[in-house]
């Protein structure tokens, strides 16, 4: 019998993190306390979003904001990488850049963990941004999905291609 396998990766849907920013910038644009204070989101190139206002408090609320919304639609805030406000001009701008894949150190540190804690028979393979997890026992797989759901990692981890 062929061993099971799933892929750990980290992606960023990328349709939901839009339709969070646009929700953001939709209640941006209604809110009282946002009311002409110049306050705005967009998008900044494939990865980034960009969030400008008059005010350094206004900026850290809108994103606030996006972060509620980006939880309301079950997306780990872990994606989000927020520089600090920093003044250009009048306003103030916060850069955030959309974390995805998991690098070389991310992945060795994933095996470690798998290895340490995980059941003997496992094997893993890093394969690009993702790690392959293999075992003759499906249960074996559903220990490791287990485990790294618990660990704390500081990037957010899907399970793909479970065979």
């Amino acid at each position: 019998m062929p061993d099971s396998s799933f892929d750990i990766v980290s992606k960023v849907d990328h349709q939901e993190v839009d339709n969070a920013l646009q929700q953001t910038a939709k209640e941006l644009a209604q809110r009282f306390d946002f009311k002409n204070t110049g306050t705005e989101i967009a998008w900044q190139g494939e990865m980034g979003i960009e969030i400008k206002a008059e005010t350094e408090d206004r900026a850290k609320a809108a994103l606030e904001v996006l972060k509620e919304k980006i939880i309301k639609r079950q997306i780990s805030l872990k994606i989000l990488d927020a520089a600090a406000p920093r003044q250009s001009g009048k306003e103030f701008k916060i850069d955030i850049k959309l974390k995805a894949g998991i690098s070389k150190e991310q992945a060795k540190k994933l095996g470690q963990l798998i290895r340490d804690e995980g059941p003997k028979k496992v094997k893993t393979q890093v394969m690009g941004e993702e790690l392959r997890v293999t075992s003759p026992s499906r249960d074996d797989l559903q220990e490791v999905i287990a485990l790294v759901k618990d660990a704390d990692l500081d990037f957010p981890v899907q399970f793909v291609n479970y065979r």
